[in-house]
C-alpha cells in the first residue's frame, strides 16, 4: 500500500505516481523520455473530477522533465484505487550507473536530508493533516517527492560516481543493496547522517536518527565516489 486517499489530493497523487518512476531513471544517471500510466478507480470516484485532477498533477511534473505520455489505461475497479507507473529513459552507451560497481575505499554520499518522508508518514498515521500548524512542509516529503534528476545529471557530468541507487527503502536497506551487488561492505557514522531538519520539532533525537537510517521514500540519491 503506497498511499491513503485521506492523506493526499488527486493532484499530489498524480505527481507522486510519476515522481517515483522518474527517481528510478535518476538512480541510473539517465534522462526520462516517455511514460505510461494505468489507473483504476472505484465508481464513487469515477463520477467525480478525481481523474482530471490526478492527470493535472501527473502532467505538471511531466512537463518539468519533458516526459511524453505514450500509453496506459483507465478503468473502473470494485473498491480500490490502483496505479501502475512506468517510465522509459536513455543514457549514453556504457554510462549507466549501476548498483554493482562500488569499490573498496569509496566515499558514500546522499543528495539531501533523510527521514522526512518517514516522519511525515508517522504524523499522518497519528492523525496530522495539511493545514495544521508547522506540519505542511514535512508532510509534503511523503506526498510530493521530487526526483533528483538534476543532481543525477550533474553527477554524470562530473563523471565521479561509481555506483548509485535512489532511497526508496531507506538508507540502511538501499546501502545494503549496493554492498550486496558490489561485493563490498560499508561503514557509516550516525553523526554524519544528514537528518531532515524538520524532524526534531516532532520527534526525539533517537527517533530522528532511526528514521533517517531506516525510513524509506525520501527518493534522494545514494551514491559512491
Amino acid at each position: 500500500i503506497d498511499f491513503r486517499l485521506a492523506w493526499t489530493t488527486p493532484g499530489l497523487l498524480g505527481h507522486k505516481a510519476l515522481a517515483v518512476s522518474l527517481s528510478d531513471i535518476a538512480a541510473m544517471g539517465g534522462q526520462p523520455v516517455w511514460a505510461m500510466i494505468s489507473i483504476g478507480v472505484p465508481e464513487k470516484l469515477w463520477k467525480t473530477d478525481f481523474l482530471d485532477r490526478f492527470y493535472d498533477g501527473w502532467f505538471a511534473l511531466a512537463r518539468q522533465f519533458n516526459v511524453e505520455l505514450v500509453g496506459g489505461d483507465v478503468s473502473r475497479t470494485p473498491d480500490k484505487v490502483t496505479i501502475d507507473s512506468i517510465v522509459g529513459g536513455e543514457v549514453e552507451k556504457g554510462r549507466a550507473v549501476l548498483r554493482s560497481s562500488a569499490n573498496p575505499g569509496d566515499a558514500i554520499f546522499v543528495t539531501g536530508t533523510l527521514g522526512g518522508a518517514n516522519g511525515a508518514l508517522r504524523l499522518l498515521e497519528n492523525g496530522s493533516r495539511f493545514g495544521e500548524h508547522g506540519v505542511d512542509k514535512l508532510l509534503r516529503k511523503q506526498v510530493e517527492p521530487h526526483p533528483q534528476l538534476a543532481a543525477a545529471n550533474l553527477l554524470q557530468t562530473l563523471n565521479i560516481v561509481t555506483s548509485m541507487i535512489d532511497i526508496s527503502d531507506g538508507l540502511s536497506s538501499d546501502l545494503s543493496h549496493i554492498c550486496s551487488s558490489s561485493g563490498v561492505g560499508a561503514e557509516i557514522w550516525s553523526e554524519n547522517i544528514p537528518v531532515n531538519p524538520d524532524l526534531p520539532a516532532h520527534f526525539g533525537a533517537d527517533a530522528c536518527i532511526e528514521m533517517a537510517l531506516n525510513g524509506g521514500e525520501d527518493f534522494e540519491l545514494l551514491f559512491t565516489v
